[in-house]
């Protein structure tokens, strides 16, 4: 079993018992304690548990890691992550992007676009795209949270509900076994779930490190998203719900045996709904013309 392996069997133990000890995993994994502790260590740095004497807890469900720490942390999965999805998206198109670091990934992946009309709470996105002079950048009034540029409230809302466009692309905070969305904010919840039903397709940005995560604010059910693209494939029966909901699992790297599936899948939910939404408004998958915004 390599390091990675045993961690994520680990993640997986502190999620169904809540606290682990470092003597019981290397008994288990027939490790040192110290290998374990590293373990434990790494898994710490990544947000995915909490270290305490002796063990491995849950992270806190009620507070998420600071905005500068969320930055940094799983910088090169996040920017796979966002190159994948960006190959998804048609030039002309018009998208939700919301708050989180993974999402600002997306906007930066999103570059080498042409003609795209970008609706966002999110003062770092609308800042990575406002360079691009063929991009149109809205941006919702409301509250700024100080902590990370994100854009709540109302107002938010209100603006978000004028529109209704092609692809919403939002994150969150962890996913919950049985496949609910959770974040910690129920202000930002709530603008995302006015993204999601103003969008035609939602695709969902998520490390491996969301799975088995938890949040406090139910932000939605796994079925109301479009696709999932990911770093690492989940276990076998994440993978199963996920093609329970219908809900296409995109790989960042999608190499191998598994990458063809995850391939397969993504061009049954994402690569149709793409060419059907340029063939609707006049254009081909080629040259990914034709998607407009519209407003309601």
């Amino acid at each position: 079993m390599t390091g990675d392996e045993r961690q994520q069997e680990i993640l997986k133990l502190v999620g169904e018992r809540g606290f682990v000890t470092i003597e019981a995993l290397a008994v288990r994994f027939d490790v040192t304690p110290q290998t374990i502790r590293r373990d434990i260590n790494r898994l710490s740095e990544q947000g995915a548990v909490l270290r305490y004497h002796g063990g491995a807890g849950l992270p806190s469900s009620a507070r998420n890691t600071e905005y500068a720490d969320r930055q940094i942390s799983r910088l090169a999965e996040k920017e796979r992550i966002a190159a994948r999805l960006a190959a998804d998206i048609p030039d002309n198109s018009s998208l939700f992007i919301n708050i989180g670091t993974t999402t600002e990934a997306v906007a930066r992946a999103l570059h080498n676009h042409t003609g795209l009309r970008v609706i966002t709470n999110n003062i770092n996105v609308a800042r990575i795209l406002m360079a691009r002079s063929d991009f149109e950048v809205l941006i919702a009034g409301g509250i700024v949270r100080n902590a990370d540029g994100g854009i709540v409230g109302e107002a938010t809302i209100d603006f978000i509900n004028a529109f209704k466009v092609d692809f919403g692309i939002i994150g969150c905070s962890g996913i919950d076994p049985d496949g609910t969305l959770l974040d910690f904010d129920t202000r930002e919840v709530r603008v995302a779930q006015a993204i999601l039903a103003n969008s035609r397709r939602v695709f969902l940005v998520a490390d491996h490190t969301k799975f088995n995560r938890g949040a406090m604010v139910k932000l939605a059910p796994l079925d109301a998203v479009t696709a999932l693209y990911t770093d690492r494939r989940p276990n076998e029966q994440f993978a199963a719900l996920l093609a329970d909901r219908g809900v296409a699992l995109v790989e960042a790297d999608g190499e191998g045996p598994v990458g063809e599936t995850a391939k397969n899948q993504g061009n049954a939910a994402v690569d149709g709904p793409v060419r059907n939404s340029v063939q609707d408004s006049g254009g081909t998958p080629g040259n990914r013309e034709g998607c407009v915004v519209r407003e309601e």
